[in-house]
């Protein structure tokens, strides 16, 4: 097996990614948990990092390269931001190093559009860019990166000028958790997904994003007047959500393509938004993106 290099950690709010890095990339040892940096914050996060690094058996004196998170000001320390526009290198320059470690450990800075009109903010997701399109990109493009909070990052010749976040997730389970449409969906999850449904939502929201809170009220007023059932309901309520955040971040975005990172269920509701609409894209799996970008992180920062 080969010799490891480094460790590389996602850290997220609710979520811990940790790969135990041989110097040509590949992975020799993974850990994933919930320790995400609500929790860690009471834990400790020297507490948490040691327990994996323990667990894997990592030499003592392996460095650590952090993105995410544990790099916010309620982290462990504040990593700051990055100024758009910025090429997407300078992230690999600006890494700051976790004082009061026996070993070298360093976190990741974010990225900040200071814009009064349209100020934004990023962290972790800049890795996952950086590995997504490997410090190059060839003309205007925009990148999509789902999740609770969905980031839209303008590139131009390996530049971000520009990003949007867009609380699609976040949204999601507020609205059916707490809203009227909680009955709509209630018992979704033992249906099958209504495809149709969603598609038909995504192409609604995606043409008429001013009637937003009409197409999503359709999702109960459907089930009262129609007899959809729970998945249908579900599903417009996804589809809504999610053709409102294309719709958004498309709107004055020139671009040559869409290139989506993300993984599992939300790789494949992202892949069937853009087929529904039209919409040329390149998918990279998000975990593969990210740790793409730790290790061009690692190779910058220890290059022997």
């Amino acid at each position: 097996m080969a010799n490891p290099a480094y460790v590389a950690v996602d850290w997220g709010t609710s979520s811990f990614r940790l790969w135990l890095m041989a110097r040509d990339g590949s992975v020799l040892a993974e850990r994933r948990s919930g320790e995400g940096m609500t929790s860690a914050a009471k834990t400790g996060f020297s507490t948490v990092l040691s327990s994996h690094l323990a667990a894997i058996e990592a030499p003592e004196n392996l460095p650590v390269v952090v993105c995410g998170m544990a790099g916010a000001r309620q982290g462990w320390v504040e990593a700051g931001y990055i100024d758009v526009p910025a090429p997407l290198a300078s992230i690999l320059t600006a890494a700051v190093r976790v004082a009061g470690e026996s070993r070298d450990i360093r976190i990741l800075p974010g990225l900040a559009q200071r814009q009064t009109a349209t100020p934004d903010v990023m962290r972790g997701e800049e890795t996952q860019l950086l590995g997504a399109l490997g410090g190059r990109s060839v003309g205007p493009q925009a990148v999509c990166m789902p999740g609770t909070h969905s980031k839209w990052v303008h590139v131009t010749d390996a530049t971000v000028t520009g990003f949007s976040t867009f609380m699609t997730g976040e949204l999601f389970d507020a609205i059916s958790k707490h809203t009227i449409l909680s009955h709509a969906v209630a018992g979704a999850q033992e249906q099958p997904a209504d495809a149709a449904a969603f598609e038909a939502a995504v192409s609604a929201a995606f043409a008429r994003p001013a009637f937003a809170s009409n197409l999503l009220f359709t999702a109960r007023s459907g089930q009262l007047l129609h007899g959809i059932s729970a998945a249908a309901a579900q599903a417009r309520l996804s589809g809504t959500l999610i053709g409102l955040e294309i719709a958004g971040a498309l709107q004055d975005a020139a671009n040559s393509g869409i290139t989506l990172v993300a993984s599992g269920r939300l790789r494949a509701l992202y892949e069937q938004a853009f087929k529904t609409l039209s919409l040329a894209f390149t998918a990279i799996d998000a975990d593969e993106a990210v740790r793409r970008g730790l290790s061009a992180a690692a190779e910058a920062i220890w290059p022997n």
